[in-house]
């Protein structure tokens, strides 16, 4: 029996470096989508279920992306395959989707750019407890938190840039700007080439290699599925509720999606119940409702804190534009110059989130694993909920330090509370079901999130921070009650961290 080998910090380096390019692909998306639906004639109160087909991809693509890569070994090894296949049609995307004539291709390529590098992610996050020894996993987690913030940071200035340079900044017939073309088009040429430098430089350990190990996780034994008909039931109930509301109180359409999702989940917990298949969708729903305890218990931490997120990505531009810069006109100077701002406060949280990737290894060392996120989501619900006080959009950049350092710590920490946890079999399933907690959320703030605007906030969109702030707060209180993981000293770990 042996055990994983110690990788140099130029070896983690090269296997996190593919998200660098997807995380420019996906910041260019976040930054810029919403102003891309706006131009092209959407209606504020339509962008969220126009968001949905992102959200949605990854729910269905990641966990079946991990099945697979579970299952693969070729010449190309166990996850480099779906790298390479996500990263080429997701640059194609980014090439395309500023040039959609329509809102509803745009909408389309929204979902195939999202659908492509959720092909290309899944495969990242299970590389690193692939090749990684116990001790070392944190470090790759909080190096791919340190690409993605480098990533998205360059990715977000771009449009603001490009017009300090000269770049039209608002299409004479009213399109899509110079600025936002030329920056998805820098963004396709980036994350093909990150996520290429990262196949070509790093190895793999054959399956038969990885089961051999003496830090392997063995699989889980098979819990009694009968009882999922329980809350298959229940969640059927609560779809049905849902569906009478929206029909009794005339609500908004994307309201649907909840309903939707409530039904179609309650729907595979009561077939889990009742089937004898042994298909690849039983064991993504058996594997989904038998998960590990630690795992359960973050599920509520990513549900709010990716709410938040979901809330702050498709709210930031139009908040900011109406709020600071007095103006609902996509066709204006000043809501162009507000939403370049808006590219700016994302590549300075993403800016600030690659410096806390740096700096959360010494918090958790001297606070542990727990602590140090409950500090840190606490940062970034501040953060948002400031953005209700200040008039000054120059103001915000103080604002993005807390989103930043909740940002790098909810795409690291979680995942070095639950690695340890996971059957080296599946890590890549079940780093996809860990994805549903990422996904649900973000259904649920599409669903829901313009219809407590129109009741609660007469359609403020800067009061959706108001409540991706206060989410925060909560996930914060929520990860109190996931334990510290037990056998190792965690400072020492991330230490090597950028």
């Amino acid at each position: 029996m042996t055990r994983r080998s110690t990788l140099s910090f130029w070896q983690i380096w090269n296997m996190c470096f593919g998200f660098l390019g997807l995380q420019f692909g996906l910041a260019l998306q976040n930054a810029n989508v919403s102003r891309i639906f706006q131009t092209l004639g959407a209606n504020l109160n339509d962008i969220p279920a126009l968001w949905i087909a992102a959200p949605l991809t990854g729910l269905i693509v990641q966990p079946i992306v991990g099945h697979y890569s579970d299952r693969t070994w070729n010449r190309l090894g166990r996850r480099r395959p779906y790298f390479l296949a996500g990263a080429v049609v997701a640059s194609l995307a980014l090439l395309w989707m500023p040039n959609a004539p329509a809102l509803w291709m745009a909408a389309g390529l929204l979902w195939i750019l999202d659908a492509s590098i959720n092909v290309s992610m899944e495969p990242f996050r299970a590389l690193v407890g692939d090749q990684l020894p116990t001790q070392q996993a944190p470090t790759g987690f909080a190096m791919q938190s340190f690409f993605i913030g480098a990533g998205a940071v360059v990715a977000s200035i771009s449009p603001w840039v490009l017009a300090r340079f000269g770049v039209a900044n608002v299409a004479p017939d009213g399109g899509i700007p110079d600025t936002v073309k030329y920056a998805f088009y820098v963004g396709g040429a980036v994350l093909l080439g990150a996520v290429l430098w990262t196949m070509l430089t790093t190895r793999e350990y054959p399956p038969a290699q990885l089961r051999s190990f003496t830090d392997t996780v063995p699989e889980r034994p098979s819990v009694d599925v009968s009882r999922a008909v329980r809350p298959g039931l229940f969640l059927l109930l609560a779809g049905a509720a849902v569906l009478f509301a929206i029909r009794h109180f005339a609500l908004e359409k994307e309201v649907y999606l909840l309903a939707g999702g409530l039904v179609a989940f309650g729907l595979l917990l009561t077939w889990l119940s009742r089937t004898r298949s042994r298909g690849m969708l039983r064991e993504i729903i058996g594997d989904l409702y038998g998960m590990p305890e630690s795992m359960r218990r973050l599920a509520g931490v990513q549900l709010f804190s990716w709410f938040a997120l979901f809330a702050m990505w498709i709210y930031t531009t139009a908040g900011v534009t109406q709020t600071m810069y007095a103006t609902v006109d996509t066709s204006s100077a000043a809501y162009n110059e507000g939403a370049n701002w808006v590219g700016v406060l994302f590549a300075a949280y993403n800016g600030f989130g690659a410096l806390a990737a740096v700096v959360i290894p010494l918090m958790v060392r001297r606070w542990g694993l727990r602590t140090s996120h409950v500090v840190n989501l606490c940062f970034g619900g501040l953060g948002l909920l400031s953005f209700l006080y200040i008039r000054d959009p120059r103001w915000l950049l103080a604002s993005m330090v807390g989103v930043g350092f909740a940002w790098a710590s909810i795409l690291s920490l979680p995942y070095a509370l639950l690695s340890d946890h996971l059957p080296t079999a599946k890590m890549g399933v079940y780093m996809g079901i860990f994805n549903f907690f990422i996904v649900i959320p973000q259904v649920l703030a599409a669903s829901i999130l313009g219809l407590l605007l129109r009741l609660c906030f007469h359609n403020q969109p800067i009061w959706a921070l108001g409540l991706g702030g206060t989410s925060l707060l909560i996930a914060g209180l929520c990860t109190l009650h996931v334990p510290e993981p037990q056998g190792r000293v965690h400072g020492s770990s991330l230490s090597s961290s950028p």
